[in-house]
């Protein structure tokens, strides 16, 4: 697992912020548990022996590495040469299960006995109750109402894998929410629980201890682009944000190439001018939520704006401090997909490629509309996960 460069302008700093944006914004009462990750997450993460467990279970139990897969058909469309990083053929089926499976080692290494835990999709949230099981771990997770009623089959996952799913029905009713009820339930039961955060979120050390365990992702691509064609680096790499932990291990490794061209695809929902949408680089203003300085949709006075999304999982407010950065500092490009964009690419892929994504990956996908990518240039789209969870809602667009 390697990291950046300690000069690179997107590393974070000792004080846990990535330009502007970042830090440790906790109740008193959090902060001995986020002091204790803070002082000891490099240290465990960088141990020989917890690198080989990781390792060996991302081999063996994961399904790592993941394939890049050439999609002729996709490039032939657009005429340029798109890859795809197949992170939908992780076990669970999604790319959360390579954070859950090095934060429930980096529990256990604390000696925490319970994990607590939020979703919005559910692929954190199964990724984290299989983990459990794995591992022997009590698994709390909280669900927004609404997410638990459109993510149907991934609540039976938890449920069968023998966590508790607890329903978050306050506020929206969606991932916001959830993680607020799952860091209330941490500040109730700080001694013996670890919460699991799903995105490049919350206070530091979160957003970088997930960046890190995600960057296998962008590890792995630079290794298969080479033996596929010659060359490390693509022209473009793209991945949806909605907190963006899949798109901080797709993004990771290439920070420091200036020729990449990074793209994240951000969930306009209906329009990005239409107050039905989750478009937080277009809409959001900086201010803080869930324990750090970002980037979120807020009013005047400061009261966060309810997002929407036809994704579950990138229906949230905000984006992690790292994206935020990103975007300030123009080393990404930002791109707003509506919920129709995103399923007309959902459907493409599926009819040209024989893969169906999850609704979150084909914001990636639809980017290609709007790239002017030329023949001779290479696309790698993080597809960060599969879209079983997702049929009922495609199937009512059909």
């Amino acid at each position: 697992m390697k990291s950046l460069k300690e000069n690179s302008p997107f590393q974070v700093d000792e004080r846990g912020y990535y330009g502007n944006f970042g830090g440790a914004f906790i109740p008193e009462m959090l902060y001995p548990n986020v002091e204790e990750l803070r002082e000891n997450y490099l240290k465990i993460m960088y141990e020989p022996s917890f690198q080989e467990e990781f390792q060996r279970l991302l081999k063996d139990y994961v399904g790592r590495p993941t394939p890049l897969f050439h999609a002729e058909r996709l490039s032939e469309k657009y005429q340029t040469n798109v890859y795809l990083k197949r992170e939908d053929l992780c076990h669970t089926g999604a790319h959360k299960v390579n954070n859950t499976l090095g934060q429930i080692l980096l529990a256990k290494k604390l000696n925490k006995k319970k994990i607590v835990a939020e979703t919005g999709a559910g692929q954190h949230g199964v990724a984290t109750a299989t983990m459990c099981a794995l591992m022997g771990l009590e698994c709390i997770v909280y669900m927004g109402e609404i997410d638990i009623e459109r993510q149907a089959p991934n609540v039976a996952r938890m449920k069968m894998l023998g966590a508790e799913v607890r329903p978050a029905k306050s506020g929206s009713r969606t991932l916001k929410d959830a993680t607020n009820e799952a860091m209330r339930h941490w500040i109730n039961n700080p001694t013996d629980t670890h919460y699991i955060i799903g995105s490049v979120v919350g206070p530091h050390p979160y957003p970088d201890m997930v960046a890190r365990f995600q960057s296998v992702i962008s590890e792995e691509i630079r290794t298969q682009l080479f033996e596929q064609t010659g060359s490390e680096n693509p022209d473009y790499v793209i991945a949806c944000v909605g907190g963006g932990s899949n798109a901080a291990g797709t993004f990771y490794h290439f920070l420091d190439e200036p020729s990449v061209k990074i793209i994240a695809a951000e969930a306009a929902g209906h329009g990005v001018k239409t107050g039905k949408s989750a478009a937080t680089t277009f809409l959001g203003k900086p201010g803080i939520l869930h324990g750090s300085k970002s980037l979120l949709m807020q009013t005047f006075d400061g009261q966060v704006v309810e997002p929407h999304s036809i994704s579950a999982g990138l229906d949230y407010p905000g984006i992690g401090p790292l994206h935020a950065h990103l975007w300030e500092s123009k080393r990404a490009t930002f791109y707003g997909i509506t919920d129709d964009e995103s399923l007309s690419a959902g459907f493409e892929l599926t009819k040209l490629e024989g893969i169906i994504p999850a609704i979150e990956s084909s914001h990636a996908l639809a980017v290609l509309n709007y790239l002017g990518a030329g023949k001779g240039e290479t696309v790698v789209i993080g597809l960060s996960g599969r879209g079983d969870k997702d049929l009922a809602t495609y199937m009512k667009h059909l």
